[in-house]
């Protein structure tokens, strides 16, 4: 099969064989894969993939399941979505059965492949971790995003009114067709934020140099949920603040967590966010989708930093 590598910082595509599907896994012939930064990352190598897991770019992926390994309740034909921790930018992929879910039946396969990472990810950091309780105020930096673009949506579902920080005066109004009650341009003033808090929650991709700003932001008994570092990886905090307010500091990673808690997490995303889909309430934000030859173009519409959504890459044209 043919499968995308990120080899010395550039994409190429290479033969690999086909995955053996194991006891309590499924084998997906792959329509579409979405992108994420992590593959950024791991493209210009900077992002290994945890030990055991492929070294084939693409953390989500949507398609047909081909074969079924013993204990798995799926059946071959249904059309599906994964969470992985790599392998989706391939013509098939092996995954835990357990983190795999049903495509809302609204959806083509290229919208479903924009799904996975990103609703894990919102779902993990906003109710997991950030213990979110209905009507508490969200700060959700980076708001047009992938994993922005869901978790306003999450909020606006879930009773709880955000906020955002991007980058255009377009984003922000994109923002605020989610569901997003306003925000602030991070080219002019961030600090017009405060007009709008204090918040219970910030989720941030960012990291260092808006961490005293978010510390400033958050009301007593805050949580501040750490999930990047596109601002720096350093940062002077006054800790008296953090201690005064009660403030959590919450670091937080998907892709290196173990199989059973993201099938937990899968679990809590079929029980609670799935049928949210078939009812209308959520939406795919497939911004961009390119077909595998234009794997570069894919790469760079991402990297531009001026997508609002979701990036596909669509590796079967007759399934997705």
């Amino acid at each position: 099969m043919k499968a995308l590598q990120g080899v010395e910082g550039r994409l190429e595509w290479m033969d690999r064989p086909v995955p053996l599907c194991d006891v309590g896994q499924v084998c997906i012939k792959v329509a579409a894969a979405g992108l994420n930064r992590a593959d950024l990352l791991q493209k210009a190598g900077l992002y290994p993939p945890p030990p055991g897991a492929s070294d084939t770019l693409g953390l989500e992926c949507a398609g047909v399941i081909a074969e079924v390994g013993p204990g798995s309740a799926w059946q071959v034909g249904d059309r599906v979505c994964a969470l992985l921790a790599g392998g989706g930018m391939a013509e098939d992929v092996v995954v835990d059965a357990r983190h795999v879910l049903p495509v809302p039946e609204r959806l083509s396969l290229a919208e479903a492949a924009a799904l996975p990472e990103v609703y894990a990810t919102a779902w993990l950091n906003l109710f997991r971790l950030g213990a979110l309780q209905p009507g508490e105020k969200v700060l959700l930096h980076a708001g047009a995003s992938g994993v922005g673009s869901a978790a306003i949506q999450l909020c606006k579902a879930f009773g709880n009114p955000c906020w955002v920080s991007v980058g255009s005066a377009e984003r922000l109004a994109y923002c605020e067709s989610l569901g997003a009650q306003g925000g602030a341009l991070r080219d002019e003033n961030l600090d017009d934020l405060r007009d709008f808090g204090p918040f219970d929650m910030i989720l941030d991709p960012v990291g260092g140099n808006y961490a005293a700003l978010n510390l400033d932001l958050l009301a007593r008994d805050g949580r501040w949920v750490n999930i990047g570092l596109m601002g720096g990886r350093k940062a002077e905090l006054d800790l008296a603040l953090l201690l005064g307010k009660r403030v959590q500091l919450i670091g937080s990673t998907l892709r290196n967590r173990d199989d059973q808690y993201k099938a937990e997490l899968i679990g809590e995303l079929r029980r609670n966010v799935w049928p949210l889909f078939d009812e209308g309430r959520l939406q795919p934000r497939l911004e961009k989708r390119f077909p595998a030859k234009d794997a570069d173009a894919a790469f760079d519409a991402l990297a531009s930093n001026r997508i609002a959504g979701k990036v596909v890459l669509v590796l079967d044209e007759t399934l997705a």
